[in-house]
């Protein structure tokens, strides 16, 4: 990669893609789950191959343990009280939204907590507040 040279990742997206910017508030809350799950989970793996080569099933081993929904429910309920108002609405929304599956392994309040954990994610991402969603990934993964 280039040093110095910077392009909004998303951006980067749409124009490649030629696609058109959406108004984030028209996504339902499990869309922006949707994102979210493979956001968090992008940043996961990155933190941990930066962490030295390790073999596939190690590294899968070592994330699927910081992905799941129990987790990711952990993360979140020791965030809450450094969310601002904004990314609350957006946790809440995730929350609340009415799922059509539950998890295999995760209780139904562990699997609606992290959907929350999820969605907040996806508009952290998609509003490309990057810096924050990191800080409180890294500050959640303390709650595990």
């Amino acid at each position: 990669m280039e040093t110095g040279v910077t392009q909004d990742l998303i951006s980067c997206i749409q124009k490649e893609f030629e696609l058109t910017p959406v108004d984030i508030r028209t996504y339902s809350p499990l869309t922006l789950a949707y994102i979210g799950d493979g956001v968090y989970e992008l940043i996961i793996r990155t933190v941990l191959v930066e962490q030295g080569n390790l073999q596939p099933a190690k590294l899968h081993k070592k994330s699927s343990g910081l992905v799941k929904a129990a987790a990711q429910a952990a993360m979140i309920r020791g965030l809450e009280a450094q969310l601002t108002e904004e990314e609350l609405s957006a946790y809440k929304r995730g929350r609340n939204a009415k799922a059509y599956h539950t998890a295999k392994n995760a209780s139904v309040a562990d699997y609606r907590t992290a959907t929350g954990f999820e969605a907040l994610m996806g508009w952290l991402y998609l509003t490309g507040r990057y810096e924050r969603m990191v800080s409180l990934i890294r500050t959640g993964l303390k709650f595990i």
